[in-house]
């Protein structure tokens, strides 16, 4: 449980959850879930898939099924990407936005068949996913919220196809596969910028595919090393870097936008490429020593949506919103950390790079 305000709430557990205890976790409240934030320790894990394998338990991820002859049509309507450009096995990353372009949530669409889709959205904000999709729900559509009935396990690092027997597969594609005797659907996706799958499975079946792929060498890694792997590589974080008051063009994500059709919003995402954005989400590193962390200042109007100590680079980094002007690469900034002003710059996507 947790205390809120003078509120006590009780927080879910993932059925993985008792598997977590038993290695010696840290559990923290995340997302009114009680999540696993590390093991041995973050840098270690993330050190762990930046060269090898880690799995993470994100069972606390939603799932909402949308299917029906008029499914496709409708997603169209609701999504930014283009529902049309995906096939049957192909999954594709895109937005739901409001009215005013903001983003409520980015998400994966999965397509099984026509007319028959899976969406994988952020744990924060699966009731909210739901009820804006059932509340425009058209005749010949069902959108069903099946987050319980699954169990999600990612698997990811440069030898994780290797480590759990897997071939290698065109990134965000899927398919129903069996893994140690247990059925699961195999995702191409991930939130590291390293190789892997998510093991999509029935919930009941999700602690003993923790154990399977454990027991094939994956590092158990938490939420912290999951948050500094992805921001190494500027992955947006729902809820700091992108949230239902930022447009997906100040954001970066205007690729994730199919401006041509009609979707909710996309009158105001036309206008703000047109004019283009007064202010730009920027990656850049510190070059003082210093950890710049959420809501921190930028001088010139600016502030961090996210940072962190990078376990690869050895310093610290992070993303934020900076004025137009001041967004091109190289150019300097000044943070202020604890009260303190600190020089970064401004680098390109993403900020960490593997050697080649």
């Amino acid at each position: 449980m947790v205390r809120v305000a003078g509120v006590v709430a009780t927080l879910k557990r993932t059925p993985i959850y008792a598997r977590h205890v038993e290695l010696g976790a840290r559990m923290v409240p995340f997302a009114g879930w009680e999540m696993p934030v590390q093991y041995e320790g973050v840098i270690s894990e993330h050190r762990a898939v930046r060269t090898d394998c880690g799995a993470f338990d994100v069972s606390h991820m939603g799932e909402l099924h949308v299917d029906g002859p008029t499914a496709p049509a409708f997603l169209q309507e609701m999504l930014s990407n283009d529902v049309d450009r995906i096939g049957d096995g192909e999954a594709q990353y895109t937005l739901l936005t409001n009215e005013q372009g903001g983003i409520v949530d980015d998400l994966i669409l999965y397509r099984f068949a026509p007319g028959q889709y899976l969406l994988v959205v952020n744990a924060s904000n699966r009731a909210a996913v739901y009820d804006w999709l059932k509340e425009r729900e058209p005749r010949g559509c069902e959108v069903r919220h099946t987050s319980d009935d699954y169990g999600l396990v990612a698997v990811q690092g440069p030898r994780s196809l290797e480590r759990l027997g897997l071939p290698d597969e065109p990134a965000f594609t899927h398919a129903m596969g069996e893994f140690d005797g247990i059925e699961v659907m195999i995702g191409r996706t991930g939130y590291t910028g390293e190789k892997g799958v998510e093991l999509c499975c029935a919930v009941e079946d999700a602690a003993d595919l923790w154990d399977a792929v454990l027991a094939r060498g994956a590092a158990p890694c938490g939420l912290g090393a999951r948050d500094t792997l992805r921001l190494e590589v500027c992955f947006p974080l729902h809820g700091s870097d992108i949230t239902p008051e930022t447009d997906a063009i100040s954001a970066g994500l205007g690729w994730a936008c199919a401006l041509a059709k009609e979707f909710t919003g996309v009158d105001t995402l036309r206008r703000i490429r047109e004019e283009g954005p007064a202010r730009r989400l920027v990656a850049f590193v510190m070059e003082e020593k210093a950890i710049p962390r959420q809501g921190m200042s930028i001088e010139g109007g600016g502030e961090v949506t996210s940072g962190t100590h990078s376990p690869m680079l050895d310093r610290g980094i992070g993303m934020g919103y900076v004025p137009a002007g001041q967004a091109a690469s190289k150019s300097e900034l000044v943070i202020d950390v604890r009260g303190k002003p600190r020089r970064g710059r401004v680098v390109e996507k993403p900020i960490y790079r593997k050697e080649t």
